[in-house]
């Protein structure tokens, strides 16, 4: 589906025909919920990583410079980065942070699947799982007062989340989380610096590039819905054995809502969002389940292009020029070298 006013309706749910998802809250043993709880998990953990961003600003722009340096391969870099300035947030220490790094190594980067073996992937989840269980549990025993990570949040939001099946949601929704701030934000980077530096004549400030990249290469490009009964969707008929798939990156290059929709524009931004934003713009969702963190995750990726070196200092060489395409759309491999000071 890539219109983008039925698109909209899909994700919105208009007239109750498709199955409750949760993009986020969604897991191997059903949804975490109900929906007040998820807003709270939501907030919190949103306001825990952006005070913790803010805390760390006067040392971010030696973090951003050690991490990347005058050359990095990406979108592995990206990621890494974003890791290493949450690690404190994501991971305490012990065991469960080494296998938190494994996660992040291992599941998290761009191609993941192709640098380990299916049995190897399986054997990892299913440590992380049972070492997050145990300490959910633990800290639930505990008790937490104010939530000092991730996992403090997870294990205070729910209160009635005893049993080892509501413990697993938990652990799953801690695994979502560090993707989403690892990954996909680490992805969004990733197209940003890409976009930028094979296109330095494009210009722009980091608000726009930021903008611009999500609208070309929305890192969330799909969305899965299921029917709870058949009607009829832009011209088409739809049953309840079908699943309908929002498509944001055809919405995204509707020539009717953007003008020249597959060239890399920031400027369109620079009075705000466009005219077609209002009517074709969803790389977060819409709806409900819109992701709750959309604005942190776009300024943070804003903070760190400040940090870098002007566009034109940068050079980047493209290792290949297709996507890889998962569940996260991530760019090509490159090699990203800089020259000279950061923008100030």
């Amino acid at each position: 589906m890539g219109e983008p006013a039925e698109a909209k309706a899909v994700l919105a749910n208009t007239g109750s025909r498709y199955r409750e998802h949760s993009d986020f809250f969604q897991t191997s043993k059903g949804i975490l919920g109900p929906r007040s709880t998820q807003q709270e998990i939501g907030r919190t953990a949103r306001n825990l990583l952006r005070d913790h961003w803010v805390a760390q600003a006067d040392r971010l722009a030696a973090t951003v410079e050690r991490e990347i340096g005058p050359h990095s391969r990406w979108p592995d870099a990206g990621n890494l980065l974003l890791y290493r300035c949450f690690r404190d947030v994501l991971a305490p220490g012990g065991e469960l942070r080494r296998l938190v790094d494994q996660v992040v190594r291992h599941a998290v980067r761009a191609g993941a699947r192709d640098r380990r073996s299916v049995l190897s992937r399986a054997v990892l989840r299913g440590r992380v799982r049972r070492a997050l269980v145990a300490e959910l549990s633990r800290r639930r025993t505990r008790g937490v007062r104010t939530p000092g990570d991730l996992l403090d949040v997870l294990a205070t939001a729910a209160p009635d989340a005893s049993s080892r099946v509501a413990l697993v949601r938990l652990a799953e929704v801690f695994l979502s989380f560090l993707f989403a701030v690892t990954g996909s934000t680490g992805f969004l980077l990733g197209w940003s610096v890409y976009l930028l530096g094979t296109r330095p004549q494009a210009g722009g400030d980091p608000a726009g590039v930021v903008r611009e990249a999500l609208r070309l290469w929305p890192v969330a490009w799909n969305f899965g819905r299921t029917p709870v009964e058949p009607h009829r969707l832009a011209g088409t008929e739809v049953t309840a054995s079908d699943e309908v798939v929002v498509c944001s990156y055809l919405v995204h290059r509707d020539s009717r809502f953007w003008p020249d929709p597959d060239e890399f524009l920031p400027q369109r931004w620079s009075a705000g969002m466009p005219r077609g934003g209002a009517e074709a713009f969803i790389p977060f969702g819409w709806g409900a389940h819109t992701c709750v963190a959309a604005g942190f995750a776009v300024q943070l990726v804003e903070d760190v292009l400040r940090l870098l070196p002007p566009a034109e200092r940068w050079r980047v060489e493209a290792h290949g020029h297709r996507p890889h395409v998962a569940a996260a759309l991530a760019p090509p491999d490159f090699t990203l070298r800089t020259n000279g000071a950061r923008a100030r």
